[in-house]
């Protein structure tokens, strides 16, 4: 007895109206299941209407393949894998309206409206609609356990519960945008310069020139340039568009119709949906990690046989290569389980693919790497660091605009900044932390494959800014002339040391060695002020040689800009091109592209690299975030090159350091007898700050400043130039090799070094 096949004019088919204004509900699959060929995949523009409580409609591309729609903003963002929402049309509720050429999808969770502008655009799209809806729907009629992931089967109490806090925190949220944009209106308006109670009286006659689009609120009548608040000016949140704190306002007048909401209540009313949101987000970790957990051990016990041991001891060479494999299979169950229940979140453009993105790193790496050890001493010390420092940073109650406000557009290297905006680390230090990863460096000097080697220098490079994410807050100290510092790591086997080679203009050059690679740039930097932001511009080359290979690698730095200088919460990012070419060879060149952040979005901090041949075809491709984690190939089999350390517990009480960054200023009883005394850690203003006296490192710091014044004024006297001790110059400043064997025969102590403090 045969089963009756479905009919495409069964299954196609939609319940008729006579009037084409109508809505006409596509009818699904009839009939016992059947073979079915594969329909084409279709793409292309779409116009959607955007989630309540937004209004209007966006064009997003749309992919239709195999009964799943999903969308984007553009072609290039799904080719990324940046997917906004994922559409099941088999199990979706489809249904036309023909004259205003209006499709909605119901997938029970969302209701989704498109809409096309050309009839035959409307009728195509339709139409393989139709097909793959039926075609979808065979599927799942036919092999239901291996097409059917629904997240509302069979699933726990506690998944479902940890879904509806998701459902509400994604509405807290559009409500938090909302009350975003109120905030930063508030913002802008506040730090413009000072309007005369005159002025707003002829404004008044035409209020909606400082009317805010989204709530319609005009600016305060009488406005002021903000003073810093205490929390502002350290904190970092991943998320530039956020605040934690707002500037002062006068109150002008009591409320009318057209008067803004008072920013107290505006705070009262953002700490309530955060609070709403925390809670939320942190039951529905809570749920999904129980989840996970019952998840496994289910999964443990199917696998594990009877008396066997753990899936650990299990693992084989097999087992290990087909990780990838199984990786890439979860993400895309993970994929549409997510996007089948919250379907996309458009207030804000989320990169959190890249979290998803398989995080493996080949075997042969991590049993091929040998063993890092390149320090002066004949045996490597065991060195017990310290994990935080001394004192907390202090909150500043220093005004920026009343330092800044003289000058705008001009190069900053030569105001003098107070101590309270400093970080107990200074500009030498900081090029020591470009060399935190340099285990990347170690992988390229074993890697055959030139391609490959110039991946992982590219991938070194990149991660050189990931120190920079939370340190938005505060600036480094400046070093004097002759100023020096050194970092012995046998623990990741190089040693560094740096001078500051001049002083006018400000340089400062660097030089790491290891068994593996040899590091140098000389770095000069100019700093300009434009109101709201900093903008910091790089000046020189960073050079890498790999010995194993004779590369000598070269690329120069990006631009970076901190935000929110004078008021709300200080973010840093970075853009531009880096070109690192291979000055022995051209067989191969990568580009990195910084992206530039785009206002009110939070697609911030990305990065895209390709690496080509001689004949500009592109070899291999990297993406990512700068701050968090680098890829390479494409998504989901994309394969993870680094990740970025996390943060020490309470980072930003103590100016945002990494744990590497914590460890630079240690000055270890062992070591204090071997380094020479322009050494950076006997600097006596950045210890006390370290140590959380504001006030004596105030007055060092103009003690120190005042001792290089008149150096100078003695040097300019006597027709005499600074000669850096341990860099010479021929086109770039190098290092003339001295420093290590002067360390160890005759000693510093035996040498004499200018009094810089």
């Amino acid at each position: 007895m045969t089963s009756p096949s479905p009919t495409l004019s069964d299954s196609s088919g939609s319940s008729k109206h006579d009037n084409p204004d109508s809505w006409e509900i596509v009818e699904g699959l009839r009939g016992a299941p059947a073979t079915i060929q594969e329909p084409y995949g279709h793409h292309g523009f779409l116009l959607k209407r955007r989630k309540w409580p937004l209004k209007g409609w966006h064009k997003r591309y749309f992919v239709l393949e195999k009964g799943i729609m999903k969308y984007g903003k553009r072609e290039g963002d799904i080719k990324k894998g940046k997917v906004h929402g994922c559409i099941d049309v088999g199990l979706s509720v489809m249904s036309i309206k023909k004259k205003s050429m209006c499709i909605d999808l119901d997938t029970e969770d969302n209701l989704y409206h498109l809409k096309v502008k050309s009839p035959e655009v409307f009728e195509e799209w339709v139409s393989k609609l139709r097909n793959h809806r039926v075609f979808r729907q065979n599927e799942i009629s036919t092999y239901p356990e291996r097409h059917l992931f629904h997240p509302h089967t069979a699933s726990s109490p506690s998944l479902n519960d940890s879904m509806r806090r998701l459902e509400e925190a994604e509405n807290y949220l559009q409500e938090l945008n909302l009350l975003l944009k109120s905030m930063e209106v508030m913002h802008r308006t506040c730090s413009a310069p000072a309007i005369t109670t005159l002025q707003v009286k002829k404004k008044d006659k035409r209020p909606r020139r400082w009317r805010s689009k989204n709530n319609g609120k005009e600016g305060k009548s009488t406005l002021q340039v903000p003073c810093m608040s205490s929390a502002s000016p350290r904190l970092h949140a991943s998320n530039p568009n956020l605040s934690t704190s707002d500037p002062p306002f006068q109150e002008s007048s009591p409320e009318s119709p057209d008067s803004p909401t008072p920013v107290s209540r505006l705070q009262e009313d953002f700490c309530r949906l955060a609070n709403n949101i925390y809670s939320n987000l942190k039951s529905a970790y809570t749920s999904l990690s129980s989840e996970r957990n019952r998840i496994r051990h289910s999964i443990d016990l199917q696998e594990c046989p009877a008396g066997s041991h753990s899936l650990v001891h299990q693992t084989s060479n097999d087992s290990r290569a087909s990780i990838p494999e199984s990786i890439t299979e979860f993400f895309d169950a993970q994929e549409y389980l997510l996007s089948s229940s919250s379907s996309e979140n458009e207030v804000s453009d989320d990169d959190s693919y890249i979290s998803d993105v398989s995080d493996t790193i080949s075997m042969d790496t991590c049993d091929g790497a040998t063993h890092r050890h390149y320090s002066v001493s004949s045996e490597a010390r065991m060195v017990r660091r310290r994990s935080t420092l001394p004192a907390p940073c202090s909150s500043s109650s220093v005004s920026l605009w009343n330092i800044l406000r003289n000058n705008i557009g001009k190069d900053l290297s030569k105001v003098a900044m107070p101590v309270e905006l400093n970080e107990p680390l200074n500009t030498l230090q900081r090029l020591t932390e470009e060399l935190e990863y340099s285990e990347l460096l170690d992988l390229a000097n074993q890697t055959a494959d030139p391609y490959q080697r110039m991946v992982y220098v590219a991938s070194f490079a990149i991660s050189a800014y990931a120190c920079t994410y939370s340190r938005a807050g505060s600036k480094p100290f400046n070093p004097v002339l002759g100023e020096t510092y050194e970092c012995d790591r046998p623990d990741k086997g190089f040693r560094f040391i740096a001078e500051q080679v001049s002083h006018h203009p400000p340089v400062s050059a660097c030089h790491a060695d290891s068994t593996n690679f040899t590091f140098w740039q000389d770095v000069r930097w100019k700093n300009k002020f434009w109101g709201r932001t900093m903008e910091i511009v790089p000046m020189g080359t960073t050079h890498v040689t790999l010995p194993e290979f004779g590369d000598h690698y070269e690329w120069n730095k990006v631009t970076s800009c901190i935000h929110n200088i004078l008021s709300g919460q200080r973010w840093i990012e970075h853009y531009g091109e880096m070109s690192i070419r291979n000055s022995n060879s051209s067989e191969c060149q990568c580009k990195v592209t910084f992206v530039k952040a785009r206002s009110f979005s939070s697609t911030v901090n990305e990065v895209e690299a390709v690496i080509t041949d001689s004949d500009g075809t592109v070899v291999h491709s990297l993406f990512g975030k700068w701050n968090e984690a680098l890829f390479q190939g494409a998504p989901p089999s994309a394969t993870c090159l680094w990740r970025a350390n996390s943060l020490p517990e309470n980072h930003e009480q103590y100016y945002g350091f990494t744990q590497f960054a914590v460890e630079l200023n240690e000055l270890d009883p062992a070591l204090r007898a071997l380094l020479p005394p322009t050494d950076t850690r006997f600097r006596p203003d950045q210890r006390l700050l370290e140590e959380g006296d504001i006030g004596g490192a105030e007055e060092q710091k103009q003690r120190l400043e005042q001792l290089q014044r008149d150096r100078r004024r003695v040097k300019q006297d006597n027709n005499m130039k600074h000669q850096p001790r341990f860099f010479n110059r021929n086109d770039t400043w190098i290092s003339n090799n001295t420093y290590w064997e002067q360390r160890r025969e005759p000693g510093f102590r035996k040498i004499e070094f200018p009094i810089l403090w």
